[in-house]
């Protein structure tokens, strides 16, 4: 709801007594919390009602966590705008930095990135299945279900609760492909909205995570896939430093490459390079699209 909110008022901004209703859709991955997502259906968890609602016309577009949302889309379906991206960065909670842990020391989390990170960096410690918004995880963390977990900066941001927790160093500990990042969608025949839409549409930030999600579909990765990615903008171009890990954290790959803000072509080579140099606990969670 932050993040609609969000939406709407810079909807306005830009279009001056516009009237914006906020429609709250209670999404099945929110209803769902007792398992890792990818056991229940995935990313679509996130978007399948709000994709019904675009489809039948009962909604004129939906906002979404971009991290949240699966890189291949309906075809009914576009990408209207991208928000001016927020602080990409990871934050531990319940301890100071992830040096400062015991071992032993219980890690909750069910993101298959922050797993793999973690227990890459820490093989000593232990991922319990940890899900829920940032409310609940919180909850969970004072009850003890686990030692230290992690949360996206982001959304701590814009809840108000910018004081928790420690943020980690995003050269060190990657983000996830799109983390930050507020997405628009409507449908793709509404060109009534998708104009006004793309008022609000922050070309920077639409060149970054349009990259990483490119790299990410060239990955052929999924809720299973381990992926990091950090980019940042060099005047015109765009710098990107990826890696995959196995789920279990052992095994890891890292490169990194430069190219022109816009060019999908420069994801695709990188995504090739990490998949040449990945081993089969890597490459096994990935399936990455046949050459056109």
């Amino acid at each position: 709801m932050a993040q609609a909110e969000e939406a709407r008022d810079r909807l306005i901004a830009a279009h001056p007594g516009l009237a914006v209703e906020l429609v709250p859709v209670t999404a099945s991955g929110d209803k769902v919390l007792d398992r890792p997502l990818a056991e229940i259906g995935g990313k679509a968890l996130w978007t399948k009602e709000l994709d019904a609602w675009l489809s039948y016309g009962e909604i004129d577009f939906a906002v979404h966590s971009l991290k949240d949302v699966e890189t291949v889309r309906p075809s009914q379906i576009v990408i209207a705008a991208i928000l001016p991206r927020e602080d990409v960065r990871d934050v531990l909670v319940g301890a100071a930095s992830l040096a400062d842990l015991p071992p032993g020391t219980r890690i909750g989390t069910s993101a298959p990135r922050r797993a793999a990170l973690a227990l890459n960096l820490r093989p000593d410690c232990r991922v319990v299945g940890f899900r829920g918004n940032v409310q609940t995880r919180l909850a969970k963390l004072e009850a003890g279900e686990a030692d230290v977990t992690l949360l996206a900066l982001a959304g701590l941001n814009r809840l108000g609760n910018a004081a928790v927790g420690t943020p980690l160093n995003p050269r060190e500990w990657l983000p996830a492909p799109g983390q930050g990042a507020i997405a628009i969608e409507c449908r793709a025949n509404d060109a009534e909205t998708r104009a006004l839409l793309a008022a609000i549409d922050h070309l920077p930030s639409r060149h970054a995570v349009e990259a990483e999600r490119g790299l990410l579909a060239a990955l052929g990765g999924n809720c299973h896939s381990a992926v990091a990615v950090f980019t940042e903008a060099v005047g015109d171009r765009l710098a990107m430093r990826a890696a995959l890990f196995s789920p279990d954290g052992a095994e890891k790959v890292e490169a990194r490459l430069s190219f022109a803000a816009g060019d999908s072509a420069g994801p695709r080579a990188l995504a090739a390079e990490l998949l040449g140099r990945a081993g089969p606990a890597i490459s096994d969670h990935f399936d990455p699209p046949e050459p056109i």
